[in-house]
């Protein structure tokens, strides 16, 4: 089943943006380690699975509640930069990394305790992968899917920098590439799918159990944190400007200084939401 009608996977999706995650991706609300480990009573011993892992964001964000992480995620940039990550961590020992896709699972990679789906699984035949993922957990265990809570503004009132101007670089990125989401070599007209819980219930997960890990601290940007959220994001990507890349940031650079001639942006934390999905009975 593709992501959407019209539209299919290929690797060149995320291709270029690994480079940026780090700089430009704001990070999952603090305390989101020990919510996890508090509400699944993990207890150091267990093994994790990450599909869609990027540059092991969740992974090693985890990585201290587990005896041992996978990470999947079929782009070469992405495990790359999340081996540099876990070696500069020094927990190497403790990690293994696949690239490959969630679908194409290799044999022999036993069973988990937890999986974790972070703001990725949109992108998969989803069907297939929560079949395969239920079939991978230990008795107990469960599916956790991750991402920032949907909120329509979050005010920076009281901080001390400008807010980011999202919607102008919006605006300017689909100047640039067109009014239609661009994704890998194709066009996404009707944006990812939802309904993520109806794909889980029908492959026998039970829950969902919701807890939100709560967001709102102030945090400082620059520029060039912007630029780099700019193209760690799939839709706008740096292959997709071609030639037109240097000209592009410059653009972006232009409309960044005069939203903020001082280069810094204030933002607020997104909160992180979480849904557990328990194994089930068979």
């Amino acid at each position: 089943m593709e992501v959407a009608a019209g539209w299919e996977w290929d690797d060149t999706l995320f291709s270029g943006t690994a480079a940026h995650y780090r700089r430009g991706r704001l990070p999952y609300a603090p305390g989101l380690a020990d919510v996890l480990g508090g509400v699944l009573d993990l207890d150091g011993r267990g093994r994790l699975i990450d599909l869609g892992c990027g540059p092991g964001t969740i992974a090693l964000g985890l990585v201290g509640l587990f005896g041992e992480v996978v990470g999947v995620d079929p782009d070469a940039g992405m495990i790359d930069a999340a081996a540099r990550e876990a070696e500069e961590r020094g927990v190497t020992g403790k990690v293994r990394w696949i690239r490959a896709r969630a679908e194409e699972l290799p044999a022999g990679l036993g069973s988990f305790t937890v999986a974790t789906l972070a703001q990725s699984f949109h992108w998969m035949d989803r069907e297939s992968v929560a079949a395969t993922v239920r079939g991978l957990l230990r008795p107990g265990g469960a599916l956790v899917h991750i991402s920032d809570v949907k909120t329509p503004t979050r005010t920076v009132a009281g901080l001390p920098y400008p807010a980011t101007p999202y919607a102008a670089i919006e605006e300017l990125v689909r100047r640039c590439l067109g009014p239609v989401r661009r994704a890998g070599q194709g066009v996404l007209p009707r944006g990812t799918p939802g309904g993520e819980a109806a794909v889980l219930s029908a492959a026998g997960f039970a829950g969902p159990y919701r807890h939100v890990v709560p967001g709102g601290q102030p945090l400082e940007r620059t520029t060039d944190d912007v630029v780099a959220g700019v193209f760690s994001m799939s839709f706008s990507a740096p292959h997709l400007f071609g030639a037109r890349l240097g000209a592009f940031e410059k653009d972006l650079r232009d409309l960044l200084r005069e939203a903020s001639p001082s280069g810094r942006f204030s933002e607020r934390q997104p909160g992180t939401e979480v849904f557990v999905w328990p194994r089930g009975p068979e």
